[in-house]
């Protein structure tokens, strides 16, 4: 059996009302994702005189971080392989100098200490595997 759903009540962008036909378990499932939907604001908004946000319980992740989507999280995972394609292309020390800035923080001065060679040297491998990276990704 077919049931007649407004897709305004559900996506708040459409600005006029737009009716369509759906199967019976189709409309069942948007109202218990509705009815979950509502639970859940409740439970947040009722939790929050009790709990602080700063438990480290996961509160804070589930109020403040709504989960990927399936499609964000294999696009996420196709750009994340493509980018560690594109890095093992690059010389090791370039990679590895790469990752110690901008995955572990450390400044271009701590990486040339803890190498033992001199600041301007991180500097232009990381610029050049940084360039290098770019033009790979650029081409695939």
């Amino acid at each position: 059996m077919k049931i007649k759903i407004n897709l305004r009540e559900i996506y708040p962008y459409y600005q006029t009302d737009i009716w369509v036909e759906v199967e019976e378990e189709m409309a069942r499932e948007l109202r218990q994702f509705e009815l979950n939907e509502n639970a859940y604001i409740l439970k947040r908004y009722r939790n929050r005189a009790y709990f602080s946000l700063n438990r480290e319980d996961g509160i804070e992740q589930e109020a403040l971080h709504n989960a990927a989507s399936p499609e964000e999280l294999l696009l996420h995972k196709a750009s994340r392989d493509e980018l560690y394609k594109a890095l093992c292309q690059l010389p090791d020390k370039w990679v590895q100098r790469i990752y110690a800035h901008y995955m572990l923080g450390m400044s271009k001065v701590a990486i040339a200490r803890s190498e033992q060679i001199d600041e301007s040297t991180v500097r232009k491998s990381i610029e050049r595997g940084l360039n290098r990276l770019a033009r790979l990704l650029k081409s695939e």
